[in-house]
């Protein structure tokens, strides 16, 4: 695919270098990328290969930009917030280069559009922040014979690595089986410092870049992890397990019935009792008598002054759970319902047996 003069003049650093040069650039035109998630890691991704001049990149993200991801998620700025990341990323990228087209899907990705959706491109960058969605988006690939780059961000810490090419291992190479839920906390229940997506995100880019140009040594069978607080990096080998990618291929017809949610086990615990947002409002208006705990930091939003829940962080529990009635019918929650579950389990252990979890947290009230 040739070159505008105006792309020539515009790419003319990537020209000048030997192991890029008009040939290389005119790949990077040719070549199409699909990142799901338009967050944290899915920012600096989408800002670095729209600003290499990637031919077509598609965007997948159905949530909206929130106040607290302007710390990190630089693509957004406070008018930004309300809109859907995935177009709202498309109309700033578009501003940094007109030449790339934008391919967005302001929706979820699931089972049944994902490998319709991978086969439209060639290399697909795993930008998301759940075990559920990785774990398809491998499966995705495998089937589709799609490289995957995948990042992953914890605190200060952060993980890359290229999985599916050239026969390399896979995302259940690494990972054949999910932590337990609710034991591995997302950004929004434990923080992320603000430059670490970054950090690992232009990583992520550069395995892109990297396999698009052929050049260089891919982190296919290498995980590349990144301590920001020492400054650290390491790397560990990462075999290809047959027997993992053959399970995936073998379950290839049924791809569009498994149940990614029920495989990490995110779907509801039948041990755990849950009550949905709509029902909660319910009770309170017909002055149900149920205690509430809210086990968020006490700064954290929104602030449900009806609720007039007792307020005790999750940290703070083991200290203080004397303080919550025994006796009375108790919903704990939190910002997702993640942290709450934890809450609860730990107090099932403390004698409590009329505990109830807010699904998905507060977040949706």
């Amino acid at each position: 695919m040739s070159l505008s003069d105006q792309e020539k003049n515009r790419y003319s650093r990537h020209i000048l270098l030997e192991k890029v040069g008009l040939k290389g650039q005119e790949q990077l035109k040719s070549a199409k990328v699909l990142v799901i998630g338009a967050g944290g890691l899915g920012c600096p991704v989408l800002q670095y290969l729209t600003a290499a001049g990637v031919g077509t990149i598609g965007i997948v993200d159905f949530d909206r930009v929130d106040a607290t991801n302007l710390q990190r998620q630089i693509l957004y700025t406070v008018s930004d917030i309300g809109e859907n990341k995935a177009i709202s990323a498309k109309n700033r990228l578009t501003q940094l280069n007109p030449h790339v087209a934008f391919d967005v899907y302001p929706e979820k990705l699931t089972t049944k559009n994902a490998i319709e959706l991978f086969k439209k491109f060639d290399i697909v960058v795993d930008g998301t922040d759940n075990f559920s969605t990785r774990y398809l988006v491998n499966d995705a690939c495998v089937i589709t014979g799609k490289p995957l780059v995948y990042g992953a961000i914890f605190k200060f810490e952060g993980q890359v690595t290229v999985f599916n090419y050239k026969n390399g291992p896979t995302y259940r190479c690494l990972f054949p089986d999910p932590p337990k839920a609710g034991s591995v906390p997302s950004c929004s229940d434990v923080g992320v410092i603000g430059v670490l997506p970054g950090l690992i995100g232009t990583q992520q880019a550069n395995e892109v870049l990297k396999m698009i140009l052929e050049i260089g040594e891919s982190l296919s069978g290498k995980l590349l992890t990144y301590d920001a607080l020492e400054n650290s990096f390491l790397t560990l080998n990462v075999n290809r397990s047959e027997e993992e990618v053959q399970k995936v291929l073998g379950n290839a017809d049924e791809f569009e019935n498994i149940d990614y949610d029920f495989f990490c086990g995110i779907t509801n615990d039948p041990k755990v009792n849950e009550i949905s947002v709509s029902e909660l409002k319910e009770w309170l208006d017909n002055s149900r008598d149920v205690q509430i705990i809210d086990v968020r930091e006490s700064w954290e939003q929104p602030q449900v002054e009806e609720l007039n829940a007792i307020n005790i962080p999750l940290n703070a529990i083991p200290s203080n759970f004397e303080k919550i009635d025994k006796n009375k019918e108790t919903i704990v929650f939190c910002q997702h319902g993640i942290r709450s579950l934890n809450c609860i389990e730990y107090l099932e252990q403390k004698g409590f047996d009329n505990l109830i979890n807010l699904e998905g947290g507060i977040v949706n009230w």
